[in-house]
């Protein structure tokens, strides 16, 4: 028991740094150590409850730069469609669903690289940009690629980045927690635990605000794009298994 939190703990801290740093890729780490754990059905509240930690102390550390307008945007059509994948988290398999949105990022990446068009995806585009990481975050527990790809888009400076999507992801968990609770998939234990990742990751939340305000901007966005390769190959691979 002491073991695995404190592999729980260490893997939290490391998740949010990342996070912290990027914008996303936390729970891509987080999930899969939470699942050998305590299993897929526990793990995804666990992870919501602990996520809600990051997100509100990521979107605090950058407070002054939060960029209202896309975040409302994206809250939009993110909310409603997180409920209705929370609600369908116990009926739908996935699986596909994350073979498409790993294709997407990767897609995105080579976009920006090959520079085919210099147009950002604008504030309508973060209306399609919500409803999808909302549905997905609800069915699978988290989509941060996704909804940090779209704001990647707006070239906003790091910490403005950083702290508006992560308002946007706290956002999702907070209503998503209140579906799970309502299906009873949060009880004491599954609190417990989010709450000592919680910690952790207010920890990494304040260790990657540092590593980005030592980064130069064309390291960070490199960083972010090795990231979003990642974070779609990670998801077409689980999506096979």
């Amino acid at each position: 028991m002491i073991t695995d939190l404190l592999i729980i703990f260490v893997i939290s801290f490391l998740a949010a740094t990342i996070s912290g740093a990027a914008g996303f890729g936390g729970a891509l780490i987080l999930l899969p150590v939470l699942t050998g754990i305590v299993g897929i059905k526990a793990a995804v509240p666990i992870l919501t409850i602990g996520q809600i930690f990051g997100n509100a102390s990521r979107t605090w550390f950058g407070r002054k730069e939060l960029e209202w307008k896309p975040i409302l945007f994206f809250l939009i059509t993110a909310i409603p469609l997180s409920i209705l994948g929370s609600y369908l988290f116990n009926a739908i398999d996935p699986k596909r669903i994350k073979t498409g949105i790993g294709v997407f990022l990767i897609l995105l990446v080579v976009y920006r690289r090959l520079k085919i068009n210099e147009r950002s995806f604008g504030y309508k585009g973060m209306l399609i940009g919500g409803g999808l990481t909302g549905l997905l975050s609800g069915l699978a527990g988290s989509a941060g690629p996704l909804g940090a790809a779209f704001f990647l888009g707006l070239n906003l400076t790091p910490v403005a980045y950083i702290a508006s999507e992560a308002f946007t992801a706290l956002s999702m968990h907070l209503t998503k927690t209140i579906v799970y609770n309502k299906y009873s998939l949060i009880g004491l234990n599954e609190l417990y635990y989010g709450l000592f990742i919680g910690i952790a990751m207010i920890l990494g939340s304040w260790t990657g605000k540092k590593i980005i305000e030592k980064l130069p901007r064309d390291k960070f966005l490199i960083l972010v794009e090795i990231l979003l390769i990642i974070s779609g190959l990670q998801l077409i691979w689980s999506s096979l298994k």
